[in-house]
């Protein structure tokens, strides 16, 4: 798998979670300590998000990485 579709798989994964939890894109970017334009820049495929932003990502939103690859744990 590419790093691009990896990439677009955290990007989804991320996008479905802050849905299914009702949250505002603003207030997650908050809670992870990101910048609101650097995560949304991040949701929309012009940042990269790296190993290091999916462990953030997961330990702060309570979810494991492999979630944030699509991957069942």
């Amino acid at each position: 798998m590419t790093n691009k579709a990896k990439k677009s798989i955290v990007a989804e994964q991320l996008k479905k979670i802050i849905d299914d939890r009702g949250l505002k894109q603003k207030k997650v970017a908050e809670i992870l300590g990101y910048d609101y334009r650097t995560f949304n820049n991040m949701l929309n495929g012009y940042k990269m998000i790296t190993t290091d932003d999916v462990i953030i990502i997961a330990t702060k939103l309570g979810v494991e990485p492999n979630q944030l690859y699509g991957w069942s744990a």
